[in-house]
């Protein structure tokens, strides 16, 4: 460690940023983002995030954005690509699909095949899909599938659906689950005063110490700062997150950035900071997995990861 590196730097010395979204508007179409703040509806692409993180050594996994199905293929292989560039700090990613679709078989094997990809995810929190789809015979069968390929599927729930998600992990043993956003806790729900939480804290808390018990699922710890109301602190964020953190345990949680869904709330360094300020107290060893260790394990990814220039 450098003279004079603080304790809490060193364990960052390198984040793997588990949740980077990227998106070009002249060459995706994202239906969501036509209810979402003004401050989405702009490209973010890789040279935004490379500002957003300077001063940050980062590899990052991309996470869908949730395009228009039609779209896929071609998010796909943009991503695929930019994980084969020497120099971009990308080492894998975490692709769109809908596990019950007929086709979803042929795509899905076809573009494991690339040996980039390390997860599918499919938003369910959406206006068009109904509580309990996730447990539908065929999209289940769509989750089994990704435990034989050896893929992830990353868990993007409402908090009231938690029970869901448990269900799912249950009849997908041999599939590897990631709880993106904590659970999607409304951090609101723990702060006096606050404006009244879209969830049940306690349901919530209850669901995620459930989740906690399935030896297939892990915890990104990301997302919630996209809830937060202006003036939030610190503390106002760490309820969730070391609920999170207890019940999951030191080896069953990564590091997500939600960058730049993070901007509804604060600029990603912001969010690196907070938490850095939430696990201070815990030991060295259990920040480093947090903020890299782990997420090499949990995505599969390369060992030796990359040196990119481009987010430094």
């Amino acid at each position: 460690m450098p003279p004079g590196l603080h304790a809490a730097e060193d364990a960052r010395s390198l984040i793997v940023d588990t949740h980077q979204h990227l998106w070009d508007l002249s060459r995706q179409t994202l239906p969501w983002l036509a209810g979402a703040p003004d401050v989405l509806k702009h490209d973010y692409r890789s040279q935004e995030y490379a500002a957003a993180t300077t001063g940050l050594l980062m590899r990052t996994v991309y996470m869908e954005v949730d395009v228009a199905p039609e779209q896929h293929d071609a998010e796909a292989e943009f991503v695929i690509g930019l994980c084969r560039e020497p120099q971009h700090p990308m080492v894998g990613a975490v692709i769109g699909g809908r596990p019950d679709a007929p086709q979803f078989a042929d795509y899905i094997q076809k573009h494991v095949a690339s040996g980039q990809v390390r997860g599918v995810r499919q938003v369910l929190h959406g206006d068009s899909t109904p509580a309990g789809h996730c447990l539908r015979p065929e999209f289940v069968q769509g989750v089994q599938l990704l435990g034989k390929l050896g893929v992830n599927f990353d868990l993007c729930m409402r908090p009231g659906e938690l029970a869901d998600a448990r269900q799912l992990t249950e009849k997908c043993p041999e599939t590897r689950f990631v709880l993106d956003h904590c659970g999607n806790a409304d951090i609101n729900a723990f702060v006096a005063g606050a404006a009244p939480p879209s969830h049940d804290p306690a349901a919530w808390k209850r669901e995620i110490a459930a989740l906690a018990q399935r030896p297939n699922v892990f915890c990104k710890i990301s997302g919630i700062i996209a809830k937060a109301q202006a003036g939030w602190t610190v503390a106002d964020l760490a309820p969730v997150v070391n609920h999170c953190l207890d019940s999951f345990g030191p080896d069953r949680v990564v590091f997500g950035g939600d960058w730049p869904v993070c901007l509804l709330g604060a600029p990603l360094s912001k969010w690196v900071a907070a938490l850095t300020t939430i696990m201070e107290n815990r030991p060295l060893a259990d920040r480093r997995k947090l903020w890299s260790e782990n997420a090499v394990t949990v995505y599969r990814l390369p060992r030796e990861l990359k040196r990119p220039s481009l987010a430094q």
